[in-house]
């Protein structure tokens, strides 16, 4: 008799991109603030032939897209969804580059000069990415996930694991935590900051902006073997240190998501641990802490919390 079960197709994941992100725009931006649009058109239009070179987001959305040829059947699908400042026509460039190099993109929004942020939302998307500033703010403050993509400062050697694993890092508070603790940090010091967490060791901590996009990469990479065989690795990459750490490995225990490593630095450079691990990106709220990490490997900046606030007046 036939079944009458219904198969659930589980929720994709969903990272939006900026054209910037993806490729190499750099000139052609260029050319757009000191001539205007009018000249940035033609531009585009007269090389709308001309291949694009891979951007600061591309070894990052090729290998997303790689997870579906490798995904079991009952696993999300990763999809990636274009957002350009460009015009539709302007942008034929930008997807004949697509085609060439065989990323399976087949969503986008050409805002034609407006900013594009307003249609992360309605595509579903648990990430964006962008080279914009103003619009990964706005994202964040529309409740998505968002963060600055900056190109490492140099290109590293190969990273001593398989080149075709996925590897992402986060920082903790103000990342995929709530900046709560942080706060108490910044404003009455590192030692207030270790009494408040060993007093709320048990209280699990509040979700940060990336909460929503950590438990949708959760999900995903539940659908693999757990393992270094696995095509996702995950990293927590925090400045606590003990017995600050308690607090943090309960949270996630609560939440049920998986973090293949967690590194508890004590205030150490990132940089370096990062490279060690082989971050294909890092995501943090500290600028400082982005300029360490540039240093090695790609990285997004997450303009949010406490450290992200305009200095008090007086």
């Amino acid at each position: 008799m036939p079944s009458d079960a219904v198969i659930r197709i589980p929720d994709p994941l969903i990272v939006a991109i900026s054209s910037r992100a993806l490729f190499d725009l750099e000139d052609s931006h260029a050319l757009f603030e000191r001539d205007g649009l009018e000249a940035y058109a033609a531009f585009q239009r007269a090389h709308e032939d001309e291949l694009l070179q891979p951007g600061v987001a591309f070894p990052l959305v090729r290998k997303l897209l790689a997870l579906n040829r490798q995904a079991p059947p009952d696993a999300p699908r990763v999809e990636v969804i274009l957002l350009s400042r460009n015009s539709s026509d302007t942008g034929l460039r930008i997807f004949n580059s697509i085609e060439h190099h065989g990323l399976a993109i087949a969503r986008a929004a050409f805002s034609n000069g407006a900013p594009p942020y307003p249609y992360i939302r309605p595509f579903g998307a648990d990430l964006f990415l962008s080279t914009h500033g103003e619009d990964v703010r706005n994202a964040l403050a529309a409740g998505v996930a968002a963060a600055t993509i900056l190109p490492a400062a140099y290109h590293a050697a190969s990273p001593p694991h398989r080149s075709d694993q996925l590897r992402i890092a986060f920082d903790g508070d103000a990342v995929i935590f709530s900046d709560e603790s942080e706060r108490v940090s910044r404003t009455e010091g590192l030692a207030a900051f270790a009494e408040n967490e060993r007093v709320h060791a048990g209280e699990p901590l509040s979700g940060g902006p990336f909460r929503g996009f950590l438990d949708a990469l959760h999900r995903l990479q539940d659908a693999f073997p757990a393992g270094e065989a696995s095509p996702i690795r995950t990293a927590l990459v925090t400045a606590r240190s003990a017995p600050a750490h308690k607090r943090v490995i309960l949270t996630l225990r609560e939440w049920g998501v998986r973090l293949d490593e967690a590194l508890f630095l004590g205030g150490r450079d990132k940089g370096p641990f990062l490279d060690a691990f082989g971050a294909d990106i890092f995501f943090d709220d500290s600028e400082h802490n982005i300029a360490s990490a540039r240093d090695h490997v790609a990285a997004g900046h997450v303009p949010h919390g406490v450290a992200n606030e305009p200095p008090r007046q007086g």
